[in-house]
């Protein structure tokens, strides 16, 4: 399984209200819960007009089929190659 960021173009992102982010995440855990194990959400960021996502899943494909089946756009996906953190210089 490999780790991905996604970068979603969502117009005004930054000005969602805490219900309009509770309603995609609803409908987002749902689709994940049909796909099975196989894809994770690990958490996302929101920003003034994007919102970037982490997931784990097995290929990029399945990251695309989540996202039109919950209808969240989808714009770059990025597989992650490393991490890295203050503590990584020690």
């Amino acid at each position: 399984m490999s780790t991905y960021l996604i970068e979603r173009e969502v117009p005004d992102a930054g000005r969602l209200l805490p219900e309009q982010l509770k309603s995609m995440s609803a409908a987002s855990r749902e689709v994940l819960n049909q796909m099975g194990p196989q894809i994770q959400w690990i958490n996302s960021y929101v920003t003034d007009n994007k919102i970037y996502c982490v997931y784990n899943a097995p290929n990029e494909q399945m990251i695309r089929e989540h996202a039109k089946t919950c209808g969240i756009p989808v714009g770059r996906i990025l597989e992650i190659k490393a991490e890295i953190s203050p503590a990584t210089a020690d």
